[in-house]
């Protein structure tokens, strides 16, 4: 079968990265790239660009039907510092996307489906070192509620009506190419473009607040690996551990130093200091790598070299 891709929430922070990477893979014209808005004319101009609303039923299927897709990947998402601010709304919006996929899965209209989940389904009372695939799961965060729903709709979808859906449970994701989209882990790609633009940042978060995290590269891989893996190998469909490194804001910190020894950090931790003590510190993803091999590639200093590199570039390109 070849993939006739589209993707929901192409312009956001993930979305964008998959999208090119995934043309790359396939071809433009096999890859549909959709969302709310025009916000990001780097990926409506690279190809085949659909307007959408994740939202509606109806508009989701005539897409599905105009271009004749077999493969979706459901981007859009509000994450959780942003749903906090609006509970409901990240509510109807997280719950009805996946909803309207799975069930044009089970109709048969989609073939395959790759829908994300987050170390958000997690909570405080979570074992939170090494954090195992199947454990308590009682998350704090309207984001963490949707996301741990999300698993067990997935997982029932699957079993009751056969639907091919895979998913991931994304740690905080780091990239050069896009800003982050109003998550906990934002710090960690905020702190770059400071040490760069200003030599310095205040960080929301506490100096010793440990959590899993992973280059945008490692994301993408591992998304596109375990949608590449043969049916039988995913053992797992309510979502996958996946992990990379595990750092805190003063290790990050020390890492940029390495590089900018001047640069300096002040810590004011705020509302998300409270979300981010709910989730673990460390993930044990070692189903992952025995079901279909997954295996990251960048350390935190692998990442910091990356990150100022090509902000850096960014930089001057802009200039």
């Amino acid at each position: 079968m070849t993939p006739k891709i589209l993707i929901i929430g192409a312009c956001g922070q993930i979305g964008s990265e998959l999208t090119h990477t995934l043309r790359s893979i396939h071809g433009k014209d096999n890859v549909i790239a959709s969302d709310i808005s025009y916000n990001n004319l780097d990926i409506v101009n690279s190809g085949i660009f659909e307007i959408l609303d994740a939202q509606d039923y109806t508009s989701v299927k005539v897409c599905i039907d105009k271009h004749k897709i077999n493969t979706v990947y459901l981007m859009a998402a509000m994450l959780s510092a942003t749903g906090e601010k609006y509970p409901m709304k990240a509510w109807d919006l997280n719950m009805d996307s996946l909803f309207h996929v799975l069930n044009l899965a089970k109709e048969g209209f989609i073939k395959k489906l790759f829908w994300p989940s987050s170390i958000a389904v997690f909570g405080p009372t979570t074992p939170k070192e090494n954090t195992p695939q199947y454990t308590i799961m009682e998350p704090s965060t309207v984001y963490g509620i949707t996301k741990q729903v999300g698993e067990r709709w997935c997982e029932y979808y699957h079993n009751q009506y056969g639907v091919d859906v895979r998913s991931i449970r994304y740690p905080g994701i780091i990239s050069w190419k896009t800003l982050p989209g109003g998550g906990t882990t934002d710090y960690a790609v905020e702190i770059y473009h400071k040490a760069i633009a200003d030599n310095t940042y205040e960080c929301f978060l506490s100096e010793n607040t440990q959590l899993p995290m992973m280059f945008m590269d490692d994301a993408i891989k591992a998304t596109i690996d375990i949608m590449d893996a043969k049916p039988e190998d995913i053992k797992i469909r309510s979502s996958y551990n996946l992990s990379a490194v595990s750092f805190t804001p003063k290790e990050i910190t020390e890492s940029i130093q390495k590089h900018l020894p001047e640069f300096t950090v002040t810590y004011k931790p705020d509302f998300r200091q409270k979300i981010a003590d709910s989730w673990p510190k460390s993930i044990d993803d070692s189903r992952a790598r025995e079901d279909w091999s997954w295996k990251h590639r960048f350390s935190l200093n692998d990442i910091t070299s990356e990150m100022l590199t090509n902000l850096k570039k960014k930089e001057k390109q802009s200039v």
